[in-house]
């Protein structure tokens, strides 16, 4: 029978996959609320340019809306990555009835990218 676990103790094979699994959570916890944030910016400065207040007050509504966007995706990548490590470092118990460390998340932060 295939064991998961000892797949995953050895993390061989594995690097490629965190490696890709490490950029992207980098790039959605970084970039998108920095892209958020200034598009937010941007539709206040044409708001400011057009001298609408109506508009204005919308581009700065807006902006707010999107900044709290940008904190919620930081955050939830945030939380998603330390629920997932509290699991990665559970502990199983083996067939013997002994508590056997199984600690795939050492696969997580010996993987550079």
């Amino acid at each position: 029978m295939l064991n998961l676990f000892n797949i995953m103790e050895g993390c061989e094979g594995l690097e490629p996959i965190i490696a890709i699994l490490k950029i992207v959570l980098n790039i959605i916890q970084i970039a998108i609320p920095i892209l958020l944030i200034l598009f937010g910016t941007l539709d206040l400065g044409k708001a400011v340019i057009s001298n609408d207040e109506k508009e204005i007050k919308g581009a700065i509504s807006k902006l707010i809306k999107r900044a709290l966007m940008a904190l919620a995706v930081f955050f939830v990548v945030f939380f998603v990555k330390l629920v997932f490590s509290w699991i990665g470092r559970a502990s199983k118990a083996g067939d013997d009835s002994n508590i056997q460390e199984y600690n795939w998340w050492s696969c997580w932060d010996e993987t550079t990218v």
